[in-house]
């Protein structure tokens, strides 16, 4: 059995501490790539810098430095696509530069460039210092040589592991109980009183009608969406339930799913009478948009898994049924952008699994209860 040997030099020991702050201590990601050797690519699109880089090559001239921001323009690009971002501010910290190279010849508004030695420049260094100041603090160890390399790994192995676990929780296959209760519903709403023969006084009594609901019958908000006008109509609706319902159902939970699902509703039936204050609506479109919104933004947090599908199929389908809507008649498209926005709003208040602050879930709160305020204003007291 052979030994196998730890380079821990001071070069190697500065990027052990780098990851191990940026990984455990920041919750950066490590990114995989093809054609980066020597160096570490890190991503948190939730902090200012949400690319870092650790470059150890060694790079000795001006011509190899050229080379390494021309590389790193191109990785960005790749990255950029793949999660649906406009701009990736990017930390370059470089490890093993000559004393020719001039970082400031790569420094974009992206891309900062900065360069590393010893531990004395995590506290010297501006950028780090104004970014992150406990870097100095939380890369302080007891432990050196072999030991610091072991105690580094194993927490970096820890905490990746913990991360994996919370993805596995979120993405693994759960029974969509709320999307199949919501369809049932759906469907028995069409059919029973389609057997009975009173398929005319239960819309006249629970469609989406604007005067009525100003008189004071506010169940037709939600009890319109349950409501469809013939089974083409009830059909694609309820395909499109079930095929995204599951999904994002499974993604996010139960009760999260269900209060996206109500909100979506009574938003998408307050923007169609807003619009149109004088026609009936019903079908349940205009909370299936609120669904597409809602995935579409726990999509953009899990990006590295849905950056793909988000960009190349939910994206394009919100876009087509719009157009749509706004070419065909008999389709209230207002609804369909009152359930939309009304989705992700709530999807920001209800917080998407592991990803979500409570800051950013409070403010999501505010915003729907002011959105939905605002729909309530316009349409039940604004007289212009």
């Amino acid at each position: 059995m052979n030994d196998v040997v730890i380079n821990m030099d001071e070069k190697n020991t500065l990027a052990m501490k780098l990851l191990h702050y940026f990984i455990t201590e920041k919750g950066y990601t490590p990114i995989i790539l093809q054609g980066a050797d020597d160096e570490i690519w890190l991503e948190n699109l939730d902090e200012d810098y949400k690319i870092v880089r650790i470059v150890m090559n060694y790079i000795h001239n001006e011509e190899q430095y050229k080379f390494d921001v021309f590389k790193t323009k191109r990785i960005l690009k790749k990255i950029k696509a793949k999660t649906l971002s406009f701009k990736l501010n990017t930390l370059s910290i470089f490890l093993d530069l000559g004393s020719s190279v001039d970082l400031e010849e790569g420094k974009t508004k992206e891309v900062t460039p900065i360069e590393l030695k010893e531990d004395k420049d995590l506290q010297k260094n501006k950028v780090l210092k104004e970014n992150y100041p406990d870097l100095p603090k939380k890369t302080k160890y007891s432990e050196d040589g072999v030991e610091l390399f072991m105690k580094i790994t194993n927490d970096i192995n820890k905490h990746n592991i913990s991360d994996q676990e919370k993805t596995n929780r979120v993405f693994s296959p759960k029974k969509p109980v709320v999307t199949y209760a919501l369809i049932i519903l759906c469907v028995l709403a069409y059919f029973v009183p389609l057997l009975l023969g009173k398929e005319n006084a239960i819309l006249n009594q629970f469609a989406v009608y604007g005067p009525f609901i100003k008189m004071g019958q506010y169940y037709r908000l939600l009890t319109g969406a349950f409501l469809h006008g013939n089974i083409l109509h009830l059909f694609f609706n309820m395909y499109a339930l079930w095929i995204i319902g599951i999904q994002l159902e499974s993604f996010i939970g139960k009760w999260r799913f269900l209060v996206v699902y109500l909100f979506s509703a009574i938003t998408a039936s307050l923007m169609s009478i807003l619009i149109h204050p004088s026609t009936a609506s019903i079908g349940a479109s205009g909370a299936i948009f609120g669904l597409l919104g809602a995935l579409v933004y726990f999509g953009y947090h899990y990006r590295i898994y849905l950056g793909n599908v988000i960009r190349s199929q939910i994206i394009p389908i919100i876009v087509l049924n719009l157009l749509l809507g706004f070419l065909m008649t008999g389709v209230d498209n207002a609804a369909h952008i009152g359930g939309l926005i009304g989705g992700v709003l709530i999807m920001i208040g209800v917080g998407v699994p592991y990803k979500s602050s409570s800051f950013e879930k409070i403010n999501g709160k505010v915003v729907s209860l002011l959105y939905l305020a605002f729909l309530i204003f316009m349409v039940f007291f604004f007289k212009g």
